[in-house]
């Protein structure tokens, strides 16, 4: 199984001057091999639009990772003539991220891959994309300290932390490292390593327990064993702060583009506090999470999660702000992975199950149910419960359909039907019935970056 550890690096002024000139020359060979592409395709329409027949156009130029890479070798010399002062893992991460952008864009196009329209990749730049550069070969080893690590061309760089986590399982030969990648998030230098890792037979403490998991924003999360986990909200927690650093920057001497002027000392000095505190709400925001999921992936056999459509919510403008700081989808994805690492079963309920107005009692379904409504009322058995302790249950009965188990609540209950919930000019909902999102291939873990050769 693919695994990623990340540590945080201590680097030197060199260190960082050595690194950020990696990351721009991925941006360099990123850019170049972008408008080679983008210049034939604009070619070929303009031909198109002449009325020239299909043969007669413009050859196309392959925009595969080998193709890419032979085209950029043949003019390496010319484009950068400093190229053999950085490695070519360096040039290969930007020809890497633009073949897969490529691949992707001409799958949604196609119809080959679900989701949203994929965009045609754009130009990187120095000042808006953040540096990153990824190593697949040579010497990748941590230290015997476990203090430090020594990448290609960069040499040895010290970490701010141990890795004795990773370097017990490489030691040990269940684990083998594939990559590392360097990047800079909110003002920081990370390590990144992706990790081949025998992870072995591994089951929950709990193994005969089903959870059903509501989330919310009163609530991050509600167990249908009826425990609240309280929502931290860091978000308004920072606002203050957040606040104060924006105004700040905003009365300093910012970029004028049009001008051509850069910004002041003060305004990039301002701009990095204000950078730094956002991260700062982001590591709250995922520490939190990942401590819920593990837990849970840990303890539970089964796991029974909504399938939100979390970009719709986000368009509530009175909610988004509190729906995009409680990172539901974020919690998704860990507990998709988790309990694969775990051995556990993620159950995902269909889209348009009713699980706040079923009655975890009786099965009675309410007609309407609004917001503010936060107990739960059945007029049929009487039952009084809180409304997200409620679903949590129906979420849980809605997992005996899949493994067969029994447990507290109304049993299981058959998917509803999407098309009456969508807009009538919108595109159709897809119909699902509950059960393990594992055998719809909905989760796993993400496969390492680079194969975009075929």
């Amino acid at each position: 199984m693919v695994q990623a550890y990340r540590f945080a690096l201590d680097l030197t002024p060199r260190q960082e001057r050595s690194v950020l000139a990696h990351a721009g020359a991925a941006r360099v060979a990123h850019n170049w091999a972008l408008a080679r592409v983008k210049a034939v395709l604009d070619q070929r329409a303009a031909e198109r639009s002449y009325g020239l027949a299909e043969e007669a156009l413009t050859p196309v130029v392959g925009w595969s990772l080998p193709a890419l890479r032979k085209a950029w070798n043949a003019v390496k010399g010319e484009v950068a003539p400093w190229w053999r002062e950085c490695s070519k893992e360096a040039f290969n991460t930007g020809l890497d991220a633009l073949a897969r952008g490529l691949k992707n864009w001409a799958d949604s196009r196609n119809g080959r891959r679900a989701g949203r329209r994929v965009g045609f990749p754009r130009f990187k730049s120095k000042h808006r994309c953040a540096p990153s550069v990824r190593f697949t070969t040579g010497a990748i080893r941590i230290e015997a300290d476990r203090k430090h690590v020594v990448l290609p061309r960069l040499g040895r760089l010290k970490l701010h932390e141990s890795a004795r986590k990773l370097a017990r399982r490489v030691e040990a030969g269940t684990a083998r490292i594939m990559s590392a990648t360097v990047r800079r998030d909110g003002g920081r230098w990370f390590v990144a390593f992706t990790v081949d890792i025998d992870l072995g037979v591994r089951c929950p403490a709990r193994t005969d327990t089903i959870v059903g998991v509501d989330v919310g924003i009163r609530h991050l999360a509600v167990l249908s064993t009826g425990e609240p986990v309280p929502n931290p909200r860091h978000l308004d927690t920072a606002e203050v702060r957040l606040r104060a650093l924006s105004r700040a920057m905003s009365r300093k001497e910012g970029p004028d583009r049009k001008a051509g002027e850069a910004a002041s000392k003060r305004w990039r000095r301002a701009a990095g506090r204000l950078r730094r505190a956002h991260a700062r709400v982001a590591n709250l925001r995922r520490d939190g999470l990942h401590k819920l999921t593990t837990r849970l992936a840990r303890e539970h056999a089964t796991i029974v999660v909504e399938d939100l459509h979390v970009a719709g919510m986000l368009k509530n403008r009175r909610l988004a702000r509190h729906i995009a700081d409680a990172g539901f989808g974020e919690l998704r994805r860990q507990l998709t992975y988790k309990t694969v690492w775990n051995g556990g079963l993620l159950v995902v309920a269909d889209r348009w199950y009713p699980s706040s107005k079923t009655c975890s009692g009786c099965g009675a379904v309410k007609t309407k149910l609004t917001l503010r409504e936060r107990t739960y009322h059945c007029t049929t058995c009487g039952l009084t419960l809180d409304r997200d302790v409620n679903a949590a249950r129906n979420l849980a009965a809605l997992a005996t359909c899949v493994t067969g188990q029994q447990t507290a609540g109304s049993g299981s209950v058959a998917g509803r039907g999407a098309i009456p919930k969508t807009h009538p000019r919108g595109q159709e909902a897809v119909k699902r019935q509950p059960g393990p999102a594992r055998l719809a291939g909905k989760t796993g873990t993400v496969l390492p970056q680079g194969r975009t050769a075929t």
